[in-house]
């Protein structure tokens, strides 16, 4: 399954940015420049990224393709298909951000998804990622292999873990004080449909936080994608017999799906 665009997180502190364009589309914009640090610049300096917010569609065409002839991309207003990138929703709790975008074809849906995730993320998210941040070194002293710091990591902020986000847990040094050793584990499933959306949240999670992950030479794609992006995904006719530490998910179809 390919993505339709791939999300970004661009630093724009006290780069040019140029915005085209009058009126409440233009300064939408402008305020989130602003917020971002970036330099609001005309059509003519220098800049890799620019937005127009013109209503005319025939003047909007041609700045758009005089940006473009100079290798600039462009976010384009209401014109999903000539934009380059588009600018998403944002949740914002202090260093963490969750952009939601639906790539230019509903604003407000992506506001909608917004205003859920406002309710749903506490305000001490932003504590919690500066706390693990600045347990950096103890955790690296604490866990000296990588693959086994992330297992921690991540059994800690798991649903229920001591550090749980959507819990409002925060208190990164206590943790790390009486954390132990994560256990190795192995989860085999056997899978009754070829649609990830039919995953179960016991399986998702899994995936999410493999190491390994053996699977049969019929297990499609789009199921293999549900697993961390730098999870090891081996192909093989059944589980060895040292499948290896850390997190283990071994993945077999039924034939009868």
């Amino acid at each position: 399954m390919s993505l339709a665009s791939l999300p970004l997180f661009v630093r724009l502190a006290g780069r040019p940015v140029i915005l085209l364009g009058e009126g409440e589309p233009a300064e939408a914009k402008r305020r989130l420049l602003d917020r971002a640090g970036a330099l609001v610049v005309g059509e003519d300096a220098q800049a890799a990224l620019a937005i127009v917010a013109i209503e005319d569609e025939g003047q909007a065409q041609a700045a758009i393709a005089r940006l473009k002839a100079r290798g600039v991309l462009v976010n384009a207003v209401d014109r999903p298909a000539a934009c380059d990138f588009t600018l998403p929703a944002i949740v914002e709790r202090g260093p963490v951000i969750v952009a939601i975008g639906t790539g230019g074809v509903s604003a407000g849906l992506a506001a909608a998804l917004r205003q859920r995730l406002e309710a749903l993320l506490p305000a001490g998210l932003g504590t919690l990622a500066e706390g693990l941040y600045a347990a950096r070194a103890a955790l690296r002293a604490r866990f000296p292999d990588g693959a086994e710091r992330r297992r921690a990591i991540g059994a800690a902020l798991s649903p229920g873990g001591a550090l749980d986000p959507l819990a409002g847990e925060t208190d990164v040094a206590g943790w790390l004080a009486g954390v132990e050793r994560p256990a190795a584990s192995v989860a085999t499933f056997v899978l009754t449909s070829c649609d990830p959306d039919d995953l179960t949240l016991r399986q998702a999670r899994a995936l999410a936080a493999a190491d390994r992950v053996y699977h049969r030479p019929d297990v499609p794609f789009a199921i293999l994608d549900r697993a961390r992006a730098d999870a090891v995904r081996i192909e093989s006719d059944a589980l060895p017999m040292e499948p290896g530490e850390g997190q283990i998910v071994d993945l077999t179809m039924d034939r009868r799906a």
